[in-house]
């Protein structure tokens, strides 16, 4: 006969803790699109982002010519300065880890490193596609203005064409996270994006030799097709090889670098 033996007195009987869930990649995502507005680098950037397109569809409203006031004409110049922010509002989500030195908290909450650093890209992502809605919306509302006060306002912009700066907007924002990655320091980081693509192009501008390969390597040259409706399949080539070295290269060598860095 077995008998069971009463918990003392004051015993405090041993709980079951139900395994911690790790959290999923939305909901990383999530976070690192509120870190983006919440901190104060980013919602100023994407406040002047906003700005920035706005200045310029009333400027072409005040001193643009009627005839030429159509949805293309507001639509284009606008995505001009955004393509040059964008990219550093890639830099700063990548690297704020680092230079807000909240690295050790977050990668001790989030040990896969990898995840964390996917989520910042998909929030990268997130923010350019969400500019490019603004930029739409801005145009749009320049086009219905230009028409209702003797402009064109014609609406000669086409799906392949917004496809095709969707597909520049998120390529530029990717590549300034990838230098953010590689460097991990924000302002050698801006610095370097925006320094070594205009270098090749000055370079393959002056030295001969170099004008065959800045064809295939030099960004600002093989993203310039994609600001109209038709792309040909050697374009798109270029294209993939330039996002291939300036992209993916940097991309693959900074996680590798982030996997492998100590964080103090």
């Amino acid at each position: 006969m077995t008998t069971t033996t009463a918990p003392a007195a004051g015993a405090v009987a041993p709980r079951h803790h139900s395994p911690v869930r790790r959290p999923s990649l939305l909901r990383l995502s999530a976070v690192e699109v509120r870190k983006l507005v919440d901190t104060r680098a980013g919602r100023w950037l994407l406040i002047t982002i906003g700005l920035i397109v706005v200045a310029v569809v009333i400027l072409l409203l005040i001193y643009g010519a009627d005839d030429e006031l159509t949805f293309f004409t507001f639509y284009a110049p606008s995505l001009l300065p955004v393509n040059v922010l964008l990219p550093v509002l890639g830099i700063l989500s990548i690297t704020s880890e680092w230079s807000q030195r909240t690295a050790l908290t977050t990668y001790a909450l989030v040990p896969r490193r990898e995840r964390v650093v996917t989520a910042k890209l998909i929030a990268v992502v997130l923010a350019a596609l969400a500019s490019l809605l603004v930029t739409l919306a801005v145009a749009a509302a320049g086009t219905l203005v230009a028409s209702a006060t003797g402009g064109a306002g014609t609406w000669d912009a086409t799906a392949p064409l917004i496809l095709n700066t969707a597909i520049a907007q998120v390529a530029g924002a990717l590549m300034g996270a990838a230098f953010g990655l590689l460097l991990l320091n924000p302002p050698l980081a801006i610095v370097g994006y925006l320094l070594l693509p205009t270098l090749w192009t000055v370079l393959s501008e002056v030295v001969r030799p170099l004008r065959g390969p800045a064809g295939w390597l030099d960004p600002n040259q093989t993203m310039e097709p994609l600001f109209t409706s038709t792309v040909t399949g050697e374009q798109w080539a270029r294209l993939g090889v330039s996002l291939l070295v300036w992209l993916v290269l940097p991309l693959a060598a900074g996680l590798f670098r982030t996997l492998r860095r100590e964080v103090s």
